[in-house]
């Protein structure tokens, strides 16, 4: 269940929403004049957000790379990786 509160709860109770945001590592929903407005979140949940973000578009990439045929078998992609490191 999301938290939910007001703009006038974001100033008021500043430090409250702070402490539920980096205990709870969840975003809590600003609402005003009664209407969705922002989500508040900690900078480490952020990130974290962000970084599952980059990793599904790489995985995407991936994916698509596979079903393009953009592939090569793994002992060719070692050889080339080992003969990199000699140089």
């Amino acid at each position: 269940m999301p938290t939910i509160r007001s703009s006038a709860d974001l100033r008021n109770s500043y430090n409250e929403i702070s402490t539920f945001c980096h205990d709870y590592s969840e975003p809590v929903f600003i609402t005003k004049n009664g209407k969705g407005d922002l989500a508040v979140m900690s900078i480490e949940a952020y990130e974290q957000l962000v970084g599952r973000f980059e990793l599904y578009g790489l995985i995407h990439e991936g994916l698509e790379d596979v079903a393009a045929g953009r592939t090569r078998p793994f002992s060719e992609a070692m050889t080339d990786i080992r003969s990199r490191r000699k140089r």
